[in-house]
Parts: structure tokens; C-alpha cells; sequence
């Protein structure tokens, strides 16, 4: 553990946490580089198959510490510029990182997920959230607007007008309506032992067509039809070809699980 998160990594699932439950796992400029960091590292372990990201005590995450990043009066403007072979700065990546892992990245959320914590869960592939969690684009609050990644990430899940209104009005909704309006995709009274299910799930598929699924639909999202056709034939290509599919293949037609090999 380092700068407040938690890594464990076994059978083939990493365990991310927050770990400032004192402060609601209120977020520092450490822990926002240990995220990041995290990200980097993970994304090179060829035996990985999905991330849960979690914060441990009564919440995922509280949103920024302002008292906290703001005692360094220098800090703050020099978390904000961005790395040129990135594209984020310090903020932005502790949760785009995630998106750059190859892998399926799962946050499961209970208690508060308030700004920079929504954010950060926004950076997952799937979502998993206790019913009772509170949900805010809170910046708005402090006469401010997400700007660690969270605007792109809304506007792959809610319409322009949700996304502007939870922006605007930095209203708290609940898990269940954060649901119902598509910020998450599972509804569970346990997020976190829903979220290891799931990703216990994920490791009983091909490690390639997980990081091939996960690449196709990343890039080609906003794409034109033809783009993403094209997208298509070429992961396609790559997982007929590979000894994962073959793997698969035989197994499904012997009715046995798949033993798969380590992702390429």
C-alpha cells in the first residue's frame, strides 16, 4: 500500500482500494498518483483479467479533500498541466488511467461517490452500487465543473441534458436513480461481493476477447459505421487466429471449462 491505495493482486483479479476511510476516502494529490501509478503498473501484468476498484470504510469516495490539496498553494496549478504523451494531467488521469488498462475494470460503490470519487468510478468499464449510495457531480457546489475526465465519461453514459443537469445542479441522487438514469449498470445490497462475482465471471472467458472487446468498443464508440466495421474484422482476425479461441473452441464442444493462456 502506498499514498492511501491498496493493491492486491490474486488469481488473476486485482483489488483496488481507497484507503482513507477517516476522511471518506477523500482524495489528496498522493492518492491521486497512486491511482494513476496503480493503473500503469497493472497494465502490464499479462496474467491480470479484471480490476474491482473499491474504497474501504463507509464509502467509495467523498470527492477531493480541498483542505488537504489546497495547503500547497503550488500544487494545485501544477496538477493541472498535462502530461504531452498522456494528454491528462495528474487529476485526469487517476481515473482515465483505468480506461488504458487492457483489462475489464470494475468499481463497486457503496456510501458517498461525490465528485472526483464519481469520476473515478465513471473511469470503470462496469459499475456496481448499493441501492442507498449518494451519487453527485458535487463540483458544482463549489462553483466548479468536473474536469478530471468526468464530462467525456458522461457523455458515453446519460444524454446532454441529464449530463448537464447533474453538472449544474450538483444534486445528490441516489444509487438506485443513478442507475435508472444509466450512470451504472448493477444494482446490489453488497456492491463490492457483486462486483467480485462478476469478475470471477470475467476470468472464466478469454483473456483476449476480454482486452479485444474492451479495445473495440473504446476506439470506435463515436466512430462511423464503416470504422467501426473495419475495427470489427481486425479483432476478430486477431482472436481466430489465436490459441485462446482454439482453447475455447475445444472445450465448448467437449461441454469442460476452458483452461485459457496468459493474454498476448
Amino acid at each position: 500500500m502506498s499514498n492511501n491505495i491498496d493493491v492486491t493482486v490474486a488469481d488473476g483479479i486485482a483489488d483496488v482500494r481507497l484507503d482513507r476511510p477517516e476522511k471518506l476516502n477523500g482524495l489528496t494529490l498522493p492518492m491521486l498518483r497512486g491511482l494513476a501509478d496503480a493503473a500503469h503498473e497493472l497494465r502490464t501484468d499479462k496474467s491480470l483479467r479484471a480490476v474491482i476498484l473499491s474504497g474501504t470504510g463507509d464509502s467509495f469516495c467523498a470527492g477531493l479533500d480541498f483542505k488537504t490539496v489546497t495547503a500547497d498553494p503550488k500544487q494545485l496549478p501544477l496538477g493541472m498541466i498535462p502530461r504531452p504523451w498522456r494528454g491528462t494531467n495528474v487529476f485526469q488521469e487517476a481515473c482515465w488511467a483505468w480506461r488504458r488498462v487492457p483489462v475489464p475494470v470494475i468499481a463497486a460503490v457503496h456510501g458517498h461517490c461525490y465528485g472526483g470519487g464519481l469520476q473515478i468510478a465513471l473511469g470503470a468499464d462496469l459499475r456496481v452500487t448499493a441501492p442507498d449510495s449518494k451519487w453527485s457531480v458535487l463540483e458544482g457546489k463549489w462553483g466548479l465543473i468536473p474536469d478530471m475526465s468526468g464530462v467525456q465519461a458522461l457523455s458515453e453514459l446519460v444524454g446532454i441534458e441529464t449530463a448537464k443537469r447533474l453538472t449544474m445542479t450538483a444534486e445528490i441522487i441516489s444509487g438506485e436513480e443513478a442507475a435508472r438514469l444509466g450512470l451504472v449498470g448493477q444494482l446490489a445490497p453488497e456492491p463490492y461481493d457483486a462486483a467480485r462475482l462478476l469478475a470471477q465471471q470475467l476470468t472464466r472467458r478469454s483473456p483476449d476477447a476480454l482486452v479485444g472487446a474492451k479495445r473495440l468498443f473504446d476506439r470506435t464508440w463515436r466512430s462511423s459505421a464503416r470504422h467501426t466495421f473495419s475495427r470489427e474484422r481486425w479483432e476478430q482476425t486477431k482472436l481466430l487466429l489465436g490459441a485462446n479461441f482454439r482453447i475455447a473452441r475445444t472445450a465448448g464442444l467437449k461441454r469442460e471449462e476452458p483452461v485459457f493462456r496468459a493474454r498476448r
